[in-house]
């Protein structure tokens, strides 16, 4: 269900309210009573992650913060040690 902002034309009181897309717009003000309020038009907030739609939807391992974390604890991967004949000069 969206959230709704409204605020009152008279008192200035602004609040939010969570109603179906069928419910009819609040019209009394809670603070004074009075047949002031008006919807504020607000941007949504919408947060794209991976490549899916949404965030739980085929996540990847390699968008997950947990896996860099144990890669950085177990040190230095084995690539970047040196080999016994790259540390020799000969």
């Amino acid at each position: 269900m969206p959230v709704y902002t409204y605020r009152c034309e008279n008192c200035g009181v602004e609040f939010e309210r969570q109603q179906t897309f069928t419910e009819e717009p609040l019209k009394t003000c809670p603070e004074c009573r009075k047949k002031a309020l008006r919807k504020i038009i607000t941007p949504t907030r919408v947060i794209f992650k991976g490549s899916g739609f949404y965030a739980t939807d085929h996540k990847s391992p390699s968008g997950d913060s947990t896996s860099k974390k144990s890669e950085s604890k177990e040190g230095p991967s084995a690539e970047s040690k040196p080999t016994s004949s790259e540390g020799s000069t000969a």
